[in-house]
């Protein structure tokens, strides 16, 4: 049994603006894009072109995105990490079950204060990043370090990776199963994972492989043929090279080959944001037609009980 009444779980996602215009876009862009995990860019160099030019270049922009996606109750993001804390907690009544943002708020280590605050002992932190990678999970880990050494008496475990887990993968693949039953299935599946810099894979980041490994599993589960489904890589940055296939040519591609329906599936992402619900479902969706071809998009697990009792069980397993 666990020691419950000191045990907490609290769920760390990306992080959001707190609304959808250019002055908020452009605080969370400033945390986000500062980040030496997400731009490893010396910041004598980074900064002035940061702050001189990107932040007053996208900052409008992303607002306008933004607010194409933005629901009555906030970000997207923000809703379902909120509501997929809520279904984990009522799966873990005996734990304290949160949730806290990498970038912007609630933030993470005044997150983790609190719970300190409130006499929890050990601590759960659970990134709602299937796939590890030193952009993402790591930036967290970072931040887990950094605020340990301050509160000696709190245990805090981390999960690193479950880009396999039983559970998780089961949940993936019944959502695609379940909407394949309500909309029918397209000619193709397509997973399409946020992207990465190619040159932090070839210094060692194991995001490819576990995003690979991920796509294997759910594919598996489906008893997908090879030539049923495809991997790709979504969200380039930047003029430099990131993990190929990269997923809007290849869906191009697909739809200029004789593909008349695609569906496209965002593993890699916990709850839909701005990245799945505007790139994907609105953008991709957009560009596919302009080819004579059909994409829909298959949304995230979001607050879904089976994601909820996957996430929970990864959980209580770290405490063991």
């Amino acid at each position: 049994m666990l020691d419950a009444p000191d045990t907490a779980v609290l769920a760390v996602n990306l992080g959001t603006p707190e609304t959808p215009t250019a002055p908020a876009v452009r605080r969370y862009l400033a945390e986000f894009l500062s980040d030496p995990r997400v731009v490893a860019i010396p910041p004598l160099f980074w900064k002035p072109l940061l702050y001189g030019l990107i932040l007053p270049l996208r900052s409008g922009r992303s607002a306008a995105k933004y607010a194409q996606v933005w629901l009555p109750e906030g970000s997207p993001l923000m809703v379902y990490t909120r509501r997929l804390a809520e279904a984990m907690q009522g799966l873990m009544p005996d734990l304290r079950v949160r949730h806290a943002m990498r970038y912007g708020t609630p933030a993470l280590p005044a997150e983790l204060d609190r719970l300190a605050a409130e006499g929890m002992k050990r601590i759960v932190v659970l990134p709602l990043y299937p796939q590890y990678s030193t952009t993402t999970t790591a930036s967290i880990e970072d931040q887990v370090r950094e605020w340990q050494p301050r509160h000696p008496g709190v245990t805090v475990t981390l999960v690193r990776d479950y880009a396999v887990d039983p559970d998780w993968v089961a949940a993936v693949a019944g959502s695609i199963r379940q909407w394949w039953e309500q909309h029918g299935r397209g000619e193709k599946l397509v997973f399409s994972f946020h992207g990465i810099p190619q040159r932090l894979a070839d210094a060692g980041d194991p995001y490819p492989q576990r995003c690979e490994a991920s796509a294997h599993a759910i594919a598996q589960a489906l008893e997908l043929p090879d030539d049923a489904w495809q991997l790709t890589y979504q969200s380039r940055f930047g003029r430099e090279k990131w993990l190929q296939p990269y997923a809007e040519p290849t869906l191009w591609a697909m739809a200029e080959n004789g593909v008349r329906s695609m569906d496209v599936v965002c593993p890699g992402f916990a709850t839909d944001c701005l990245e799945t619900l505007e790139e994907v479902a609105m953008g991709f969706t957009e560009t596919v037609a302009e080819r004579g071809a059909t994409m829909r998009y298959i949304p995230c697990l979001n607050d879904a009980q089976a994601h909820a009792l996957a996430l929970s069980r990864l959980s209580i397993a770290a405490l063991a």
